[in-house]
C-alpha cells in the first residue's frame, strides 16, 4: 500500500488502525446502483476531502493508480481530522474507504514508472504539460478551473507520497506556476474576473470593462499592514473593504460581481457604445440614490447625519463605491438581520463613519503618505456585528415555542427592527457594546427547561404595538369605517320609525333632533378606541416615548370628556324629557342654552373638518405626513403616531377621486338598499311587537316582566343587523365585477379569443408585434414608414419569433409534426412578391380558388380578378403557388431549352393577364387535372428512395406529364410556345425534352421547404381553420395575439432593458416523477401515466410522434422542416439552454434509441404535474427569448432573412454574433432556485432524497445557466468542541457534477427563527442579480412567448406615476393550468383566474390597495433589498409572508400596479382535501394579519375610503364570511327562542299582526353569500370579456350542474371556522397541500378527521335547530321567501356534512364503502398514546384537536365556556314541550331534566367502570351488572309509560333534548382540562366524547351507506366529478370501476 513518506518499506496505514477500521460493522451507501459517487456522501465534518475524492473519480479512468493514491491520501487526512471517528457517519465512511483502498491496492498498479513517488510526479508532468500550458490558451474558463483545481489537489497528494528532497526541480516549478495563477481560474458565477488566455465575450463588453475599472482604482486607499509585517496590496475597492472591517473571502466575491453586474447595466442604457471607456459620474449617483434612499429617510426621521459625504472632484466616484460597496457587503453577509432594514441602516451609519476616518481622516498632511491600518480578520464582521444581533432574534425565537406562545410574550422582527427607529439605538455603541439593554437578555434556560428549550426570565416589552388575539383589532383597525356603518345604522332606524308619523320625515324639528343623536354614538365609539387603544397596547408601554404615552392619555381623557358632555348638551335639548334623560337633562340644568348640543357637535367635528379638506388636497396631507421638521411634526403629533413607515401614502387627486366615486356610489346603493329593504319593513312590525303584552309562556320564563318583548326585537333584528355589516361584501362584488369587466375591455382583453377572430386580424399582427415588441427608435420607425423592405425586415422578425414559439409548443406536445408545418411561417418573402402567410391561414385557398375558376362562366377577366381579390389570403395563396411552382421546376430542370419553356408558358400567363385575355387564352377546366398531378408530384419529391435512377425516371415522367397537361389542356396555343422553343434550340442534339432533373436539389433543405410548403397550400382542405385543435394551444396563440394590440411599453434594445433575476424556494416538492410514482397503481389500478393520458390523449399522441424516428416513407412530409429545425448548430453542445432530452429525442439523427423512453415518459408527465421541473423549463424561455432578442438586435439583414436556425455557426461574425448573445443574456438574466436542503439531499440515505439531489443536480447540468442556493450545516472542531456550522451555499452544474460558487458563513441556522419559505428566499436573495427580481413559487410555469415580453414589462419600473412615483412592484396575471383534471380543480382554477385578473384588476386601478398575493409579481429588487426583502419572516404572525412583502412596499411609499398582457402559469390545489387544507391556510393567514400591525398601520393611516377598499378585499372578506355563519346561527337560535318560549305563537295569534315576511327579505341577500354566488360573478364577467359572454353563461350553467355551489358553500365553512379560530386561540401554521395528481378515493376516517369540527359539527347543530324550528315552530310556512331562507340553510347543512363524499372519487362504490367502515370502526377503537399517530387512533386525534386549547389564554377558554353555553337552550325548552310535563312551567321540571341527564351518565359510567373492573376476569358478574341495569330502565320506562303519561314523541324530544347538553359538557370539560385532570374525571370526559363522535360519525356515514347501494349514483358522481375530463375522452367510471385496458398505458 502506498504511504505517506513514500519509502518502500512503510506501507499503508498502521496496521492496528486497519485492523480496527475493518471491523467496524456498516459500510456507506453502496455505490452499484451509479447513485452518486463517494465524493458527494462525506459526511460534513470531513467536508476538505471532498475535493481529494472528486479529484480521485476525475483521473480513475486516465491513471487508476494516482486515482488510488489521492484516496489513500483522502483517508488520512479524515483519519488525522477526527481519529477516534466520533463524528456522525465518520466510521461508516473510513469503512467503506478502507475497503476500497484494499480492493484498489491490489486491483491498480503504476502505468507511468515502476514506483508510486515516481509515477505520480510523472503524471503532474503530463496533466500539467497537456492541459495547462496547452491549454490556457485555448480552454474556457470553467475548464480551466476545473484543471487548476485537479493540479493542486494533485499536488497535495504528491507531497505526501512524495519526500520533499525527492521531489524534482520541473514538478516544483510546475507547482509553483499552479498555485501562482489558481486564483485566476477559481469557478465563477457569471463573470471570470479573472481570466487569462481565452477571454468570454462577457468580459469583452465595454460596460463590464468601464465597471471593473471603476471598482478597481484603489488609488489613495489606505495601505493595509499584515502581521509578519508586509503591505497588503489590494485588488479593488471590495477588497479593501473586506480587510478593513473583517468581511467573508465568499461575500466580497458574490457582492463584486453584484456590484459591477449592477453598474455595468446601469450605465450601458441610452449611452453611445463608441468611445465607452470610463463609468459614467451620473450612474454611480444615480446608484447611490437608489440604495441609500432608505438610510437617508431613516437619518432624516432621526436627525442623523448622514454619512455620505464624498469629496468632489477626481475621488469622487471612488468615495461612492466604497460607501455603496460597504452597504452591500453589510447587507451580504447579514443573514436574517436583512429583515430588519433600520438595523442594517445603523450598522452601515456607524460603519461608514469609521470607513471615512480610515480613508480621509489619517493623510499626513507633510508627505502625503498615508497611515498603515491593520487589517481585520475574514469572519470578524460576523462574529463581532452580526451573531451578537443574531442571538438576541434567537433568543427572542425560542420564547415563541414553536408559534404556540402568544405573541405578546416575545419580541418578533418587527419588534426588533423598531428599536431602530428611535435615537436610543444610539445605546448600542460601536463596537456593539454587549451590555446594552438591547443585548441583555434575562432569559437564561433553567436546567429543568433544558428539554423543551424553553426561554424563563422577565421578558424585555414589545415595540409600537403588541399582537393580541382579540376580535377588537377589526375595530381598533377600521374604527372610522366601523363608527360610519354603525351612525348610519342608526340615522336610519330612526327616520324609518318616524316615517311612520310623518310624511316630510326629513325636515321635521324632533327628527333631525334625534338623528343628531348619532354623535353621542360616535363619542362612545371613539371612548371605546381610546379605551382600546391603551389596553391592547398596554405590553408595549415600556418601549414607548413619553410623548406618545401622553398621547394616549389625552386621547383618552379627550374622549371621556366627550362621553360626558354629549348626552348631558343633547338632554337640554329635548322638551319634557323622560328617564335617563332626565337625570342628564338634570346635569345641565344650569345651562340655559338650547342650541349647546349644536355648538358641541360643531367644535367636536372640527378635527373631521380639518382631515376632510386635508383629504381634498393629497400632496399636502403627504408633504405634512413625511416632513421631519419638528415643528410640523409637534402640529402632526395629534393626528397620527410618529412611525418610521406609514408617514405620506397618499395617491394624487385623480386616483383619489376615482376611488372616491367608486366608494361613494357604492354607499349610497348600499345604504338606500338597507334602508328600503333591511330597516324600513322591519319597523312597523316592531312597533306592533313591542306594544303587545305577552302573559303566558311555553316554559319557566325568568322575567315575565321585561317591557315592550324586547327579547323578541332582539331575536328579529340581530340577523338584520349582521346582514347590514356584511352586505357591503356582495355590494362591492357587484360593483367591482362591473368597473373591472369595463376597465379590461378598456385594455382590449379578449378582441381576439377564437381562431376565426386570429385568421381575420393576422395581417396586423406582424406590424403589431414590431410597433410593441421591437425595438426602433421614433425616428427610424418615421424614416422607414413606407419603405417596402422594412416592411419585410418586420414580417421576417416577426416569422423568427412566430416560428420559436409554434417550435416551442411543438416541444412541448401541445401541437403535431402537421400542425407545426401548417403554423410555421417562412423566414424570408424575398423569392415571392407577395407575403407568405402561415399555411393554417391560406388553408383550402387553392382548391376553392380552383373551383371558382372551372365553374366560372363569365368571359371578363375582370370579374374573376375581382372575386378573388375579395379574399386577400386566396389571392396571397394563388400569387405565392405559381411563383413558387414556377421557381421550383426552373431549379430542378438543368437544360436551358426547357427552362426556356417554362419562361415562355410564364410570360404567356403574364401578358395574357395584363391584356385581359386569361380567361381567353387558357382554359380553366383544366385546372384541377392539373391540380392533381401538382399533388402526386411533390408527394414523389417528398418520398425517400433507394434506387436513384428508378427515382429520376418517375421524376422526369411526372414533370413531362405536368408539362403535356399545362400545353395542351390548359393552354389554348400551347402548341405555338413549344414550336417557338424549337426555332431557337433548332440546332441543338435530338433528344427528348425535360430528361435532365437535378435530383441532388433533394438533399437542400431550403428547396425541400418550398416544396413541403407548396404541397400544403395546394392540398390542406377545410381541416386546418381548426388548427391547433388543442385547447391550450389555441388559448396562447390568441392570448399572444391579443397581447400585442394591448398598451404596454414599447421594447429597449437587450443592451438597455433593466437586468433582472428570478428566484424559486424548494424545500422537498417533486423536481421529476420517478418511474414508480408514474406507474404505481391507486386501488383502482389506475396509474399517473395511464390518467394523464386519458386527460391528455392528443398531447400523448403528440408525445410519441416526437419521440418516434420517421420511417422511409411515412412521415416525410417533416424531414425537411426537421433538418432544418435540429441541424442547427444554435442548438448544439455549447448551447444546453435547450431541453436537451426533449431535442435529441426529436433529432431523426439521434432518433430514441440513444434515450431511455422512461426517462422521456417522466419528463412528459412531469411537464404535466406541478413540479420543480416544469418551472425550470419555464423561466429558462427567459435566457431562451433573449438570445432570438439579441440575434434580432444586432443581426444584419442577410442573417435576419437567412433565419435565426439556419445562421453558418462557422461564419465568423455569426459566431461572434452568438457569442455576444449568450453574454448579454448572462448579464441581464438570472435564475436562482433556493433548494434549502440540497446539501442535506445530497448526503441522505432516502431514497426519495437522493432522487431530489439527482434530480436537481441534473437540471443544472442541463440548464448551465441554473444556480442553485443551500444552506449547508457542517461539524467543525472549534477550541476542540464539536460544532454545527451554516453555510448559505451557492452551485451551479459542472461537468458531471455541481461546482461551488461562494460560501458564505451563517451566524447560526438561519431558518430556526422565522417561518420557513421566507427564511429560505431570504439567504438566497444575496447570489440574485440586477434591478428587478420575479418571485416565482416552484408550483409555476411560462411560456416562451411569455417570455418575449418581459423586457416591455420591465421598462414598466422606468415609468413614473402621477408625479415622482415609480412602480415598486408590477404585478402579473397568471394562467391556471391544474382546471382540466376533474370539476373541483376547474372550479378552483375559475376562481383563482377571476382574482388573478378581474380581481387585481380593480384593486390595482381604481382602488390603490393592490399587495402581493405570492404570483410571479415582479420586484423593484434595489428598493425591497434596502428595506426588509420580498416578504416578512416572523413566525405565525407572517404566515401568509408574501401579502406582508405588499404591505411593506406600501408603508414605505411603494406603487404596485398590475398588468394584463403578459402572463404566467400557476398550478392549484386539485383535490377536495387539498383545496380545503389551502383554504384553511389562506383563512389561517388572514386570521393573523387582522392581529398584525401592518393591517392596523394601514387601517388608520390610509384615507377612509382606500381603507374600504383595503379592508373588504383583505381580511373583511374573511371576517364577512364569518360572519355569513354567524347569521345562520344567530337567526336560528332566535327562532328556536321564538318556539320554544311560545312567544312567536302568541305574537303570530295576535290579530294586529298580519303574515309579515320582512324578516325573509332582510335575509334573502344574505343567501347569495352562503350559496357562493358572490365568488362566481366575478367568474362569469372574466370569462365573458375573455371568451364571450356565451361561453361565460354555458361554463355557468354547467358549473351549477356540476354542484359548485356545493362547493362554495363547503368553503364558506372552512373560511370561517379557520379564521375565526386563529382569532380566538391561534394554532396557525403551514399547511402542506401536495400538489399531485388526485385520482385516489379519500377515506371515510380521512374525512372525518379533516372536517369533524371545522363542517360536520356546526352542520349537525344547525341541522338540529333547523328539526326543532320545523317540529315546535307555527311560523307563516306559506311565505315563499321563508322557503328560500330555511332552503338557504338547508342546502349549507347538506353542503356542510356530504360535500367531502360528492367530490371524493368513488365516493358512493359499495366496496369501498365498505372498506371505509371496517377502517373507521378501528381507528374509533384504537387506543391512544405518545407516538401513536392521529390518523391510527381516534384519541390520538382527539387530543391533537384540542392542542389548540393548550395554549389559548384565560380569554379564550372564557369565551369558548360561554359559546358552549348555547347548547343547553335545547334541554330547557324541550322539557317544558314533552307531553310528560303535562303543561307545567315550574322550574323543578328543568330540575328534575338534569336528574334525568346526571343518572344517564352515571348508568353510562357504571357500565364503562364495570368493564374495566370485571370485563376480564368477573365476565359473569359483569354479565349480572349489565342485566340489573337493563331490567331497572325497563322498570322506570314502563312506569315513565303507565303512571307518567309518557308518550313515544317523547323519547324522541328527549334525544334533541339532552343530546346537545352532553356535548355542551364536553366541550366545557376540555376547555377546563387542566382541573378535571386533577380531579381524575378526565378519562370519562374521553369515553363521553368517544360515543359522541360514534354517533355523529354513524349519523353522517348512514346516507353514504344508503346511496351506495345504488349502482348509479356512482356512475353518476364519476361523470359529475370528472366532466372536464370526460369531454376529452376520458372514461373515468370505467377506470374507477377497475375495468383498466392495460394494454392502453403501453
Amino acid at each position: 500500500m502506498a504511504s505517506s513518506s513514500g519509502t518502500k518499506d512503510e506501507v499503508g496505514p498502521p496496521r492496528t488502525m486497519s485492523r480496527r477500521m475493518t471491523r467496524a460493522p456498516t459500510l456507506i451507501v453502496d455505490q452499484s446502483d451509479g447513485s452518486a459517487p463517494d465524493s458527494e456522501l462525506v459526511p460534513s465534518s470531513l467536508a476538505s476531502i471532498a475535493p481529494i475524492l472528486r479529484v480521485a473519480n476525475e483521473i480513475e479512468k486516465d491513471n487508476p493508480r494516482v486515482a488510488y493514491l489521492c484516496r489513500f491520501h483522502a483517508f488520512e487526512k479524515a483519519h488525522r481530522m477526527d481519529p477516534t471517528s466520533n463524528g456522525r457517519g465518520i466510521r461508516q465512511f473510513k469503512t467503506y474507504l478502507l475497503h476500497r483502498l484494499e480492493r484498489e491496492e491490489e486491483e491498480t498498479k503504476p502505468i507511468l514508472a515502476k514506483n508510486d513517488p515516481r509515477e505520480i510526479q510523472k503524471y503532474y508532468q503530463i496533466f500539467y504539460e497537456k492541459n495547462i500550458r496547452e491549454g490556457q490558451y485555448t480552454k474556457k474558463p470553467e475548464e480551466m478551473a476545473k484543471i487548476y483545481q485537479i493540479a493542486t489537489v494533485l499536488y497535495d497528494v504528491l507531497r505526501t507520497v512524495v519526500p520533499q528532497s525527492k521531489i524534482d526541480e520541473q514538478t516544483q516549478r510546475y507547482a509553483k506556476d499552479v498555485e501562482e495563477k489558481k486564483e485566476q481560474y477559481e469557478h465563477y458565477n457569471i463573470l471570470p474576473l479573472y481570466a487569462v488566455g481565452v477571454k468570454p465575450a462577457i468580459m469583452e463588453l465595454p460596460e463590464i470593462k468601464a465597471a471593473l475599472r471603476a471598482i478597481r482604482n484603489v488609488e489613495n486607499l489606505p495601505v493595509f499592514q499584515m502581521p509578519e509585517g508586509k503591505e497588503r496590496t489590494v485588488n479593488d475597492i471590495l477588497e479593501w473593504l473586506a480587510l478593513r472591517f473583517g468581511f467573508q473571502k465568499g461575500n466580497v466575491a458574490n457582492q463584486r460581481e453584484h456590484l459591477i453586474l449592477l453598474l455595468a447595466n446601469m450605465d450601458v442604457r441610452n449611452k453611445n457604445l463608441q468611445d465607452y471607456e470610463l463609468l459614467d459620474n451620473h450612474t454611480v449617483q444615480k446608484l447611490m440614490d437608489k440604495i441609500f434612499k432608505n438610510y437617508q429617510s431613516w437619518c432624516k426621521y432621526l436627525h442623523f447625519t448622514q454619512n455620505l459625504e464624498c469629496p468632489w472632484g477626481d475621488r469622487r466616484q471612488q468615495s461612492q463605491l466604497l460607501y455603496i460597496g460597504l452597504y452591500l457587503l453589510i447587507w451580504g453577509e447579514a443573514s436574517n438581520i436583512r429583515f430588519m432594514p433600520e438595523c442594517i441602516c445603523y450598522i452601515y451609519h456607524r460603519m461608514a463613519h469609521e470607513m471615512y476616518g480610515t480613508v480621509f481622516g489619517n493623510v499626513e498632511h507633510v508627505i502625503g503618505g498615508a497611515y498603515q491600518t491593520a487589517a481585520q480578520g475574514d469572519e470578524s464582521f460576523l462574529r463581532d456585528v452580526v451573531t451578537p444581533i443574531y442571538e438576541v432574534l434567537r433568543k427572542e425565537a425560542r420564547r415563541n415555542k414553536s408559534g404556540k406562545a402568544s405573541h405578546s410574550e416575545w419580541r418578533n422582527y418587527d419588534d426588533l427592527n423598531e428599536y431602530f427607529w428611535t435615537k436610543r439605538c444610539l445605546k448600542l455603541g460601536w463596537p456593539l457594546d454587549r451590555k446594552a439593554d438591547f443585548f441583555v437578555h434575562s432569559d437564561v434556560i433553567k436546567p429543568e427547561n433544558k428539554g423543551n428549550n424553553q426561554a424563563v426570565g422577565k421578558r424585555k416589552p414589545k415595540t409600537n404595538f403588541v399582537e393580541l388575539r382579540t376580535f377588537w383589532h377589526l375595530f381598533r383597525s377600521f374604527d372610522r369605517m366601523w363608527i360610519f356603518f354603525i351612525m348610519a345604522l342608526q340615522a336610519m332606524i330612526i327616520i324609518a320609525w318616524h316615517q311612520r308619523l310623518t310624511s316630510n320625515v326629513l325636515f321635521d324639528e324632533d327628527v333631525v333632533r334625534s338623528v343628531l343623536s348619532i354623535f353621542i354614538t360616535a363619542a362612545i365609539l371613539n371612548f371605546l378606541r381610546a379605551v382600546l387603544d391603551i389596553v391592547l397596547s398596554f405590553n408595549a408601554w415600556r418601549s414607548l416615548k413619553f410623548t406618545q404615552i401622553l398621547r394616549y392619555l389625552l386621547k383618552f381623557a379627550i374622549a371621556a370628556f366627550w362621553l360626558v358632555v354629549m348626552p348631558v348638551t343633547y338632554s337640554r335639548s329635548i322638551q319634557n324629557p323622560s328617564g335617563i334623560m332626565r337625570f342628564f337633562n338634570n346635569l345641565g340644568a344650569d345651562w340655559q342654552s338650547q342650541s349647546l348640543y349644536n355648538y358641541c357637535i360643531a367644535i367636536y367635528l372640527i378635527p373631521n373638518m380639518l382631515a376632510a379638506l386635508l383629504f381634498l388636497f393629497p400632496f399636502l396631507r403627504r408633504s405634512l405626513e413625511r416632513s421631519n421638521w419638528r415643528i410640523i411634526n409637534m402640529l402632526m403629533w395629534w393626528s397620527q403616531p410618529k412611525l418610521y413607515v406609514g408617514r405620506g401614502m397618499h395617491e394624487d387627486m385623480f386616483s383619489l377621486l376615482k376611488y372616491t366615486l367608486f366608494w361613494i356610489t357604492l354607499l349610497i346603493s348600499k345604504l338606500a338598499f338597507s334602508y328600503y329593504v333591511e330597516i324600513m319593513p322591519l319597523i312597523e312590525p316592531t312597533q306592533t311587537i313591542m306594544n303587545l303584552t305577552v302573559s303566558s309562556y311555553d316554559w319557566h320564563e325568568f322575567f315575565p316582566n321585561v317591557t315592550h318583548n324586547i327579547a323578541v326585537v332582539i331575536a328579529i333584528w340581530a340577523p338584520v343587523v349582521l346582514v347590514y355589516f356584511t352586505d357591503t361584501q356582495i355590494w362591492y362584488a357587484i360593483f367591482s365585477t362591473v368597473i373591472g369587466g369595463i376597465y379590461g375591455a378598456f385594455s382590449h382583453l379578449g378582441e381576439i379569443r377564437t381562431l376565426g377572430m386570429l385568421r381575420a386580424r393576422f395581417e396586423s399582427v406582424p406590424s403589431a408585434f414590431s410597433k410593441r415588441l421591437v425595438p426602433y427608435s421614433k425616428e427610424e420607425a418615421k424614416q422607414h414608414q413606407w419603405d417596402d423592405t422594412w416592411e419585410r425586415i418586420n414580417i421576417a422578425k416577426f416569422s423568427q419569433m412566430w416560428n420559436e414559439f409554434i417550435l416551442s409548443m411543438r416541444n412541448e406536445d401541445l401541437i403535431s409534426h402537421r400542425e407545426k408545418n401548417l403554423l410555421l411561417m417562412p423566414y424570408s418573402s424575398s423569392d415571392v412578391s407577395v407575403v407568405q402567410w402561415p399555411p393554417f391561414l391560406l388553408a383550402s385557398k387553392i382548391p376553392i380558388a380552383l373551383d371558382m375558376a372551372k365553374d366560372f362562366r363569365e368571359k371578363e377577366d375582370a370579374d374573376l380578378f375581382k372575386k378573388i381579390k375579395n379574399d386577400d389570403f386566396m389571392y396571397f395563396a394563388i400569387i405565392e403557388c405559381y411563383e413558387t411552382l414556377r421557381d421550383l421546376l426552373l431549379d430542378l430542370l438543368l437544360d436551358d431549352g426547357d427552362k426556356k419553356i417554362i419562361w415562355q408558358i410564364c410570360e404567356e400567363v403574364e401578358s395574357s393577364i395584363q391584356r385581359r385575355r386569361f380567361l381567353r387564352d387558357f382554359k380553366m377546366s383544366g385546372l384541377p387535372l392539373l391540380s392533381d398531378k401538382l399533388d402526386k408530384f411533390l408527394d414523389l419529391l417528398m418520398a425517400d428512395y433507394e434506387d436513384a435512377q428508378l427515382y429520376r425516371s418517375q421524376v422526369i415522367n411526372m414533370l413531362q406529364d405536368i408539362i403535356e397537361i399545362i400545353i395542351q389542356d390548359v393552354m389554348n396555343n400551347g402548341h405555338e410556345v413549344l414550336e417557338k422553343t424549337h426555332s431557337l434550340h433548332h440546332d441543338e442534339k435530338r433528344e427528348q425534352k425535360f430528361e435532365r432533373v437535378k435530383i441532388d436539389l433533394l438533399q437542400s433543405g431550403s428547396w425541400m421547404e418550398k416544396v413541403v410548403r407548396l404541397h400544403l397550400l395546394l392540398t390542406v382542405k377545410e381541416s386546418a381553420i381548426n388548427v391547433p385543435m388543442n385547447l391550450e394551444a389555441r388559448r396562447r396563440i390568441t392570448f399572444f395575439a391579443n397581447s400585442l394590440f394591448m398598451i404596454m411599453p414599447s421594447a429597449p434594445k437587450v443592451r438597455n432593458m433593466l437586468s433582472f433575476s428570478v428566484l424559486t424556494p424548494y424545500y422537498k416538492e417533486p423536481v421529476l416523477y420517478s418511474t414508480e410514482e408514474l406507474n404505481k397503481e391507486n386501488e383502482d389500478g389506475i396509474s399517473t401515466l395511464f390518467y394523464l393520458q386519458k386527460i391528455y390523449p392528443d398531447e400523448w399522441n403528440n408525445y410519441l410522434e416526437r419521440i418516434t424516428v420517421p420511417k422511409h416513407g411515412s412521415d416525410n412530409k417533416d424531414r425537411s422542416e426537421l433538418d432544418r429545425q435540429w441541424v442547427d448548430p444554435k442548438h448544439g453542445s455549447d448551447n444546453k439552454d435547450r431541453s436537451e432530452l426533449d431535442r435529441q429525442s426529436v433529432d431523426p439523427k439521434h432518433g430514441s434509441a440513444n434515450k431511455d423512453r422512461s426517462e422521456l415518459d417522466r419528463q412528459w408527465v412531469s411537464y404535466r404535474g406541478q413540479t420543480l421541473a416544469r418551472t425550470v423549463r419555464g423561466m429558462m424561455y427567459y435566457r431562451e427569448t433573449l438570445e432570438l432578442q439579441c440575434f434580432l438586435d444586432f443581426a444584419d439583414d442577410n442573417a435576419i432573412f437567412g433565419g435565426y436556425r439556419a445562421i453558418d455557426i462557422n461564419h465568423r461574425d455569426y459566431r461572434i454574433l452568438k457569442e455576444k448573445a449568450q453574454a448579454l443574456a448572462d448579464m441581464k438574466f438570472t435564475y436562482v432556485v433556493s433548494c434549502q436542503v440540497y446539501g442535506v439531499q445530497k448526503k441522505s440515505s432516502d431514497a426519495q432524497d437522493r432522487s431530489c439531489y439527482v434530480n436537481i443536480l441534473n437540471l443544472m447540468l442541463k440548464y448551465p445557466s441554473l444556480r442553485v442556493a443551500y444552506i449547508d450545516e457542517r461539524e467543525e472542531t472549534i477550541d476542540g468542541k464539536t460544532e454545527k456550522v451554516y453555510y448559505s451555499v451557492l452551485v451551479k452544474g459542472g461537468e458531471k457534477l455541481d461546482e461551488e460558487i461562494y460560501r458564505i458563513r451563517l451566524p447560526g441556522p438561519p431558518t430556526e427563527i422565522g417561518e420557513g419559505k421566507p427564511e429560505n428566499q431570504n439567504h438566497a436573495i444575496i447570489f440574485t442579480r440586477g434591478e428587478a427580481l420575479q418571485t416565482i413559487d416552484m408550483n409555476q410555469d411560462n411560456y416562451f412567448e411569455e417570455a418575449f415580453k418581459m423586457r416591455n414589462v420591465l421598462e414598466e419600473l422606468l415609468k413614473t406615476h402621477h408625479g415622482q412615483r415609480m412602480p415598486t412592484i408590477l404585478g402579473l396575471r397568471e394562467h391556471i393550468f391544474t382546471g382540466s383534471v376533474s370539476s373541483l380543480a376547474w372550479f378552483m382554477s375559475n376562481q383563482e383566474t377571476s382574482f388573478v385578473t378581474i380581481g387585481q384588476r380593480i384593486l390595482a386601478n381604481p382602488l390603490r390597495v393592490r399587495f402581493h398575493y405570492g404570483h410571479p409579481d415582479i420586484f423593484d429588487r434595489i428598493f425591497h433589498l434596502t428595506r426588509g426583502g420580498m416578504s416578512k419572516a416572523s413566525k405565525t404572525i407572517n404566515l401568509s409572508e408574501d401579502i406582508f412583502s405588499g404591505y411593506n412596499s406600501t408603508l414605505r411609499r411603494g406603487y404596485v400596479t398590475h398588468h394584463e398582457y403578459i402572463q404566467v402559469g400557476k398550478g392549484r390545489d386539485v383535490g377536495m382535501n387539498q383545496i380545503s387544507l389551502f383554504e384553511a391556510k389562506v383563512a389561517n393567514g388572514n386570521g393573523e394579519q387582522t392581529l398584525s400591525r401592518d393591517v392596523y398601520r394601514l387601517g388608520r393611516q390610509f384615507d377612509f375610503y382606500r381603507m374600504l377598499s383595503f379592508y373588504f378585499t383583505t381580511v373583511g372578506f374573511y371576517f364577512s364570511s364569518m360572519v355569513t355563519v354567524l347569521t345562520v346561527y344567530v337567526f336560528l337560535y332566535g327562532r328556536v327562542y321564538m318556539v320554544l318560549s311560545g312567544l312567536e305563537k302568541r305574537i303570530l295569534d295576535d290579530p294586529s299582526i298580519h303574515q309579515s315576511k320582512v324578516l325573509e327579505e332582510a335575509l334573502a341577500t344574505q343567501s347569495f353569500f352562503q350559496l357562493g354566488l358572490l365568488l362566481v360573478l366575478p367568474m362569469v364577467m372574466e370569462i365573458g370579456l375573455e371568451r364571450g359572454f356565451r361561453s361565460a353563461i354555458g361554463d355557468f350553467i354547467v358549473m351549477q350542474l356540476q354542484l359548485a355551489s356545493v362547493f362554495f358553500t363547503f368553503q364558506l365553512g372552512t373560511k370561517a371556522h379557520y379564521y375565526g379560530r386563529t382569532l380566538l386561540h391561534g394554532g396557525s401554521k403551514y399547511r402542506a397541500t401536495g400538489r399531485g395528481f388526485v385520482v385516489f378515493h379519500a377515506k371515510f376516517g380521512d374525512n372525518y378527521r379533516m372536517y369533524s369540527r371545522s363542517h360536520f359539527v356546526k352542520g349537525l347543530e344547525l341541522f338540529m335547530m333547523l328539526i326543532v324550528y320545523e317540529v315546535y315552530g307555527h311560523s307563516y310556512r306559506s311565505s315563499s321567501l321563508y322557503f328560500f331562507i330555511t332552503f338557504s340553510m338547508w342546502f349549507l347543512v347538506a353542503s356542510w356534512l356530504f360535500a367531502p363524499f360528492v367530490f371524493n372519487p368513488s365516493g358512493f362504490e359499495w366496496q369501498k364503502t365498505v372498506d371505509d367502515w371496517t377502517d373507521w370502526k378501528r381507528w374509533m377503537g384504537n387506543r391512544g398514546g405518545i407516538g401513536i399517530s392521529p390518523d391510527k387512533s381516534w384519541e390520538s386525534w382527539w387530543n391533537e384537536e384540542q392542542e389548540h386549547l393548550k395554549y389559548t389564554n384565560l380569554r379564550g377558554r372564557v369565551l369558548e365556556i360561554a359559546l358552549s353555553l348555547r347548547f343547553f337552550i335545547y334541554q330547557y325548552g324541550i322539557v317544558y314541550q314533552l307531553k310528560i310535563s303535562h303543561g307545567s312551567k315550574n322550574i323543578l321540571v328543568y330540575g328534575l331534566s338534569w336528574f334525568v341527564m346526571a343518572t344517564v351518565l352515571l348508568v353510562l359510567k357504571m357500565v364503562s367502570m364495570g368493564r374495566r373492573k370485571f370485563g376480564t376476569d368477573f365476565q359473569l358478574m359483569f354479565r349480572i351488572l349489565k342485566a340489573l341495569l337493563f331490567l331497572g330502565f325497563v322498570s322506570v320506562m314502563t312506569v315513565l309509560f303507565v303512571v307518567c303519561g309518557l308518550v313515544v314523541s317523547d323519547i324522541f324530544a328527549a334525544i334533541l333534548a339532552f343530546m346537545p347538553t352532553g356535548w355542551a359538557l364536553i366541550l366545557i370539560a376540555q376547555a377546563c382540562r387542566p382541573c378535571l385532570k386533577g380531579i381524575g374525571i378526565w378519562d370519562s370526559v374521553r369515553e363521553l366524547s368517544r360515543a359522541y363522535e360514534a354517533i355523529m360519525g354513524l349519523v353522517i356515514f348512514t346516507p353514504v351507506v344508503v346511496l351506495s347501494w345504488f349502482p348509479f349514483v356512482s356512475e353518476f358522481q364519476a361523470r359529475l366529478l370528472f366532466n372536464q375530463a370526460f369531454s376529452r375522452g376520458l372514461q373515468i367510471s370505467m377506470i374507477l370501476a377497475g375495468k383498466k385496458d392495460k394494454p392502453s398505458s403501453t
